[in-house]
């Protein structure tokens, strides 16, 4: 009767502790790559879905990706006043990746470029306000084939880059460096800008070998 009682004490013990292991929500931001355009499936395809399922169960990946969106406030399509943005704050995130850039380096957008660091310091500070305290990763924009829409490889990586390795200094941000990671696979990108399903796990991979190395507080 004692052995019964102890392996029942042992069992509770053990279904309190699965009850109460932490689910860690992770905010992906970005624009159409992180949405999933040109993709057949986004809801199973993109970068975030694909994350969501090498993180595995213990996490809960959340895509709060806007096409044709921009950082910069006074781009023709802010990110920060779509209601996404609202919804990826609301989420309360344990870990955000912040993956935006790439629809400001057209000419019509980056004309603005001086408020671009000032843009990305008010996104970082609104996800530090949040009671999750969220561990927050710089992504760099993905690697675009050719000039497309306006958008322009030479500005992201000669100009926007140096930008982001500032602000993230500033903030003590770690980076992601979804560009050189896309590099030398044009093949997986259809249209120059978006990635194929092949593209999409390369970032999912990508964002999660640095997603994993993160030690969150246990309560």
């Amino acid at each position: 009767m004692k052995r019964l009682s102890t392996l029942l004490i042992l069992l509770f013990c053990a279904f309190l502790s699965i009850a109460a292991q932490r689910v860690i929500k992770v905010a992906c931001v970005g624009n159409s790559i992180t949405e999933g355009f040109g993709l057949q499936h986004p809801e199973t395809d993109s970068y975030p879905a694909v994350l969501g399922r090498l993180l595995g169960k213990n996490y809960d990946v959340g895509n709060f990706g806007v096409s044709a969106s921009t950082l910069l406030l006074k781009g023709d399509y802010p990110y920060m006043l779509r209601p996404a943005y609202a919804r990826a704050l609301a989420f309360e995130p344990d870990i955000v990746t912040i993956k935006l850039g790439t629809n400001d380096s057209k000419p019509q957008n980056w004309k603005y470029k001086k408020y671009f660091a000032k843009d990305l310091c008010s996104m970082i500070k609104a996800f530090r306000k949040l009671k999750s305290h969220p561990v927050i990763f710089l992504c760099y924009p993905a690697t675009a084939y050719a000039i497309q829409w306006g958008i322009n490889n030479e500005v992201i990586e000669h100009e926007m880059i140096p930008i982001i390795n500032k602000v993230a200094s500033k903030y003590k941000l770690k980076i992601i460096d979804t560009h050189l990671a896309t590099a030398g696979m044009k093949e997986h990108f259809p249209d120059n800008i978006h990635p194929d399903i092949a593209g999409a796990k390369v970032l999912a991979q990508t964002i999660y070998n640095s997603l994993v190395t993160v030690q969150l507080p246990t309560e």
